[in-house]
């Protein structure tokens, strides 16, 4: 690990986000800091604000899940935001789909290190399990373009569902781009929501689609 940055950051804020989550979220920023970037996981230059902008950041989608139901995590990589989720809300079934299988040997490690009998791997793309899984919610971080992110993950949700995309400065753009494949895709009534997680003035933005179909 390196001596140049925190990989966890003990402070009120993030303690009010993560919750009684706190401490199994600070050990998988622990196990990210140490192997992310020699497993490819995380960029060098990533790894000083491996804290606020990856890990607790992951957790602005967080309030926009169902009360009880299932999440599949997109493009899940390193386990952001799906391990997050996991740890947040122990209630909720958690899928992490990822096609590489370096990053599926990660994600298996992480789940047992941290416990998580919520969670189930998929190794795949997400459209290979189209037909065959279901849903409340998807999720997806830095994963693709709207348009094209709809096409993996809406058939995967169930009707009255939601995906929940974090997105950049560019969210408005994608949305506008995206509109005649979500509603091909029974996408409807779409929402950016800005979230400043640490009161910082560090917004995310979280795209919800609702599943109408």
């Amino acid at each position: 690990m390196s001596e140049d940055f925190d990989a966890v950051v003990d402070d009120a804020q993030s303690r009010a986000v993560l919750g009684l989550a706190w401490g199994g979220v600070a050990r998988f920023a622990e196990m990210l800091a140490d192997q992310g970037e020699l497993r490819g996981l995380i960029g060098p230059r990533e790894l000083p604000r491996l804290w606020t902008r990856h890990v607790v950041n992951s957790a602005a989608v967080a309030q926009f899940l169902p009360a009880e139901g299932s999440v599949a995590d997109v493009g899940s990589g390193a386990g952001l935001p799906g391990v997050v989720l996991a740890l947040m809300r122990p209630e909720l079934d958690v899928h992490l789909i990822e096609p590489m299988e370096r990053r599926i040997t990660w994600l298996s490690e992480v789940v047992e290190e941290l416990d998580l009998d919520n969670v189930q791997l998929h190794h795949g793309r997400a459209e290979e399990l189209h037909g065959r899984l279901k849903v409340s919610v998807a999720t997806a971080r830095a994963v693709a373009a709207l348009d094209k992110l709809a096409r993996m993950t809406l058939p995967l949700v169930e009707p009255g569902g939601r995906l929940l995309a974090q997105k950049g400065r560019r969210a408005a753009e994608e949305v506008s781009r995206a509109d005649s494949v979500l509603r091909q895709l029974g996408g409807a009534n779409v929402r950016i929501h800005e979230v400043d997680l640490l009161g910082d003035g560090d917004v995310t933005r979280v795209v919800e689609v609702l599943k109408t179909r």
